[in-house]
């Protein structure tokens, strides 16, 4: 493989991860099957014509050789799911996410749509909002009523978020992760979860700087500014827990 296409593969590797992360639920998970997913890219010796999405491709393909034998009937599908998180979360054409989950263009559009119908008649959840610009938060409030959740409180510092949490115990936290002058809103999920477990979903303008595989970084990552839908994808994946490898 070329100098060239490793530096793409690079470039490409904190958007692989955002969507392995989501797609699993969990960090650790995520970021393993991306780093497997990367060694057989690199052993391939090609170089795809365009790399993210041969990278969204392979990690779908090894996720789903990994998966359990799936029992019982699902609210949503693998297939859903994944069509969800490529054409929202990582904004991906839906002629490109088709091939990618192995269906047709006409049955990727017909999947997909079925899918968003499904999220807004999805079970609603408490959410705390972290946010400290008040323009933003009002915004994000809005988002997430129209999702169908119920908005417990807005925090603008990471105080405010503890003493919230502790009191409301929310089913989902949204959180910023620049609070200004009220701190990070890394730390404030950190207090919080010292006492409270809920799944967290990180909005950032920046998300790769979030998604460098090191120790300690969020399952769940949306970029500013985000659509409604994406919002309730992520949402969907956070509260489910994400389709957990065996």
């Amino acid at each position: 493989m070329s100098d060239l296409c490793r530096e793409d593969l690079m470039r490409a590797l904190p958007y692989a991860r955002r969507y392995a992360r989501a797609l699993t639920g969990l960090q650790s998970s995520g970021d393993h099957l991306v780093a497997e997913s990367l060694r057989d890219m690199l052993a391939g010796g090609t170089t795809p014509e365009d790399v993210r999405l041969a990278f969204y491709a392979q990690v779908t393909r090894r996720f789903n050789g990994m998966l359990p034998p799936q029992s019982g009937p699902q609210e949503l599908s693998g297939k859903q799911r994944q069509l969800l998180l490529l054409t929202s979360l990582e904004e991906v054409r839906v002629e490109d996410a088709a091939p990618i989950v192995a269906l047709s263009v006409p049955e990727a559009a017909q999947s997909l749509a079925a899918a968003r119908e499904h999220l807004r008649n999805a079970a609603a959840t408490d959410v705390l909002i972290i946010e400290d610009e008040p323009i933003i938060a009002m915004d994000i409030e809005e988002l997430v009523r129209g999702c169908g959740h119920r908005v417990v409180g807005v925090a603008a510092s990471e105080s405010e978020a503890v003493e919230i949490a502790t009191r409301t115990r929310p089913g989902l936290i949204l959180a910023d992760i620049n609070l200004g002058i009220g701190g990070d809103g890394t730390k404030a999920v950190a207090r919080i979860m010292l006492h409270h477990r809920a799944p967290v979903i990180f909005v950032t303008a920046y998300p790769e700087r979030l998604l460098t595989g090191t120790s300690s970084e969020p399952a769940f990552v949306i970029t500013k500014p985000f659509e409604p839908v994406t919002l309730a994808i992520a949402t969907y994946q956070a509260v489910t827990g994400g389709l957990r490898l065996g």
